[in-house]
């Protein structure tokens, strides 16, 4: 078999995703003073930047090293207390883990299934927050799952936390959305809220931005479960090392700040926003002519719960996922999502991402390529779903000229 995979290789990976090659330029220099006045701006730019990407004006923001996870145990270990309650929304898999963060950390843990292979219910989150008698300290949830590739309506459970009149903080993982799709911490009622960098904001992994509202910054005078890494009163001390409790991680600190201009300034959060939007229709529209054959599905039912980001498809009997990314990978050039969990198919699946420093271009790539290693491995597919997306994209922009 000829090996076509000589040549740019293209990630359609759900993290870490590709990274401009400006930002790999900007972290591409000497190291230089921890308390040097150049890295303090750095710092100080950033963090005003960050209320400005996840719109929360009258937040505060805290940047760890760290990845996603590291982010969750920043955002419980500053709020909560020991023994608290948290109801976790589950519409995947990463909500679920930031749950068992918690009780490793000695919360209780209360987890609410959303819909079957689809988003979080609203109304079933009003129903069980009327029931408590405020046990419940917290609301967790993750506005993409990336495992599933749902979507939930971070807005509309805010208006479901408040119809029941509770009181329970309101925290959501951004990790997969933040950069690609709205957010607006503030307007959405959202008290803290955390991502990572290797997803929307375009830099290698390492980096947990954190952004805490106003409730959170009050719950944190008597959280319990505080630690001096994680625990933002030590990164208010008049020292720029205290921002990091040690050593800034200073080139991704370089990285990140060329890559929130680029995302902020020179694209604009709107402009990325919609970017994604047309991607993300440009694949399902892919995914919808191949479904035609009948070998595979999306994971997600409801078309109105499907992601901008990361399109999980399942394949039937007869069907190999694994078989499939591997020659899309050692053939055509092209890295595939692996499933995680219960999310497959009986013959498996694979997950298509579209987030990040991802063009028109580079998503007709990807779905050229991984239909090509379909169709070598005879996997049955319906027809003209290279030119669904083309015309998907097509009616997206704007002529030039």
């Amino acid at each position: 078999m000829t090996d076509l995979s000589f040549g740019p290789r293209l990630l359609a990976l759900p993290g870490p995703t590709a990274v401009p090659e400006t930002v790999l330029q900007a972290m591409n220099r000497q190291v230089i003073d921890i308390y040097d006045g150049e890295l303090e701006r750095i710092t100080d730019t950033l963090r005003e930047d960050l209320k400005a990407l996840f719109h929360a004006p009258n937040g505060r923001a805290y940047i760890y090293v760290a990845n996603g996870h590291g982010g969750w145990e920043a955002a419980l270990s500053n709020t909560l207390s020991r023994g608290d309650t948290v109801l976790v929304l589950d519409a995947g898999r990463f909500a679920v883990g930031w749950g068992e963060m918690g009780a490793a950390m000695g919360l209780k843990v209360e987890t609410l299934r959303g819909r079957e292979r689809g988003a979080v219910d609203p109304d079933a989150v009003e129903q069980r927050l009327a029931q408590d008698d405020g046990r419940i300290k917290a609301v967790l949830v993750a506005q993409i799952d990336t495992a599933s590739g749902a979507v939930s309506d971070i807005a509309a459970i805010r208006v479901a936390i408040d119809a029941a009149g509770h009181e329970a903080l309101y925290m959501v993982d951004g990790v997969a959305s933040i950069g690609c799709m709205p957010f607006r911490m503030e307007a959405w009622g959202v008290d803290l809220a955390m991502t990572g960098s290797q997803k929307g904001l375009m830099t290698p992994p390492g980096l947990a931005p954190l952004v805490a509202g106003p409730r959170a910054l009050e719950a944190h005078k008597t959280a319990d479960l505080r630690t001096k890494y994680w625990d933002w009163a030590e990164r208010e001390g008049p020292l720029h090392y205290q921002k990091y409790c040690g050593t800034p991680p200073e080139h991704l600190l370089f990285g990140l700040r060329r890559a929130l201009d680029l995302l902020l300034k020179e694209e604009g959060l709107e402009a990325s926003w919609a970017r994604h939007a047309a991607l993300a229709s440009a694949v399902r529209a892919a995914i919808e002519r191949w479904a035609e054959g009948g070998a595979l599905e999306f994971n997600i039912l409801d078309p109105r719960a499907r992601c901008d980001t990361v399109t999980p498809v399942r394949l039937g009997e007869g069907c190999d996922g694994a078989v499939i990314k591997t020659l899309a990978d050692q053939r055509f050039g092209v890295s595939l999502g692996t499933p995680i969990g219960e999310f497959k198919g009986p013959g498996g699946a694979f997950r298509i991402a579209h987030m990040g420093h991802a063009s028109g271009g580079s998503i007709m790539g990807v779905l050229g390529a991984t239909e090509a290693a379909m169709r070598a491995l005879r996997v049955p597919l319906g027809d003209g779903a290279l030119a669904a997306a083309a015309t998907v994209l097509a009616e997206a922009v704007t002529p030039v000229g």
